[in-house]
């Protein structure tokens, strides 16, 4: 396999993310205005980087925070293991003591090792691990991408990046990441190796809005 230079990004701000709802991969939420914001900042940043392919998930959230890249004519593909994790009841519900109790023990858990563990209904890390690893043996055998942009979710980049740099799963949650953070990731063909942890300079301009 030959070498990539790859753009991590996590996907706007949504209403949900905005109203601390957890979304997962069984909701399919559009972008806010904040989020939108943030990609068209990211956009402006970045719009001369000569991608070769973009991939996204397939939540439209992904799609519309590249969609400006996409409608350049750079080749996109769908990827369903780029999903966010599914939490499964959790999805979509309002905060409440007695289910945030809950979310907090399943955290709790994959902390402590236990990474199989799943919310009802829902995907544990490894599940999301296994498909990951799908996704990535597509992406990484293309050889004629040298440059390529991938749109992602929050749980899904930090599973992500425990593979990439082979971190025990339980270890994910030392990845923070951002509405529109970027991971800038160099691979060699046999290693990765992270160049920007969570970068969202490209950001500040919306401070001055």
């Amino acid at each position: 396999m030959k070498s990539k230079k790859i753009y991590l990004v996590r996907h706007g701000q949504t209403d949900f993310n905005k109203q601390g709802i957890v979304q997962g991969m069984g909701i399919n939420s559009s972008l806010n205005k904040t989020g939108k914001m943030q990609a068209d900042a990211f956009y402006a940043r970045y719009r001369t980087v000569q991608f070769d392919k973009i991939y996204i998930s397939g939540l439209k959230r992904t799609e519309e925070s590249v969609r400006k890249f996409i409608n350049l004519g750079i080749p996109t593909r769908e990827l369903f293991g780029l999903n966010e994790i599914s939490w499964g009841i959790q999805e979509g519900m309002p905060v409440s003591e007695e289910r945030d109790k809950y979310y907090n023990s399943v955290l709790n858990a994959w902390k402590e090792g236990k990474t199989d563990i799943k919310i009802e209904g829902g995907e544990s890390p490894e599940d999301v691990s296994e498909r990951l690893s799908e996704a990535l043996d597509i992406i990484l055998s293309q050889n004629d991408e040298k440059t390529i942009l991938i749109a992602h979710h929050g749980r899904a980049i930090r599973i992500l990046l425990c593979k990439l740099l082979n971190y025990p799963l339980r270890y994910m949650d030392i990845f923070d990441h951002s509405n529109l953070g970027l991971y800038l990731i160099n691979y060699t063909g046999k290693m990765f190796a992270i160049e920007r942890f969570n970068d969202t300079s490209h950001l500040d301009i919306l401070d001055s809005l």
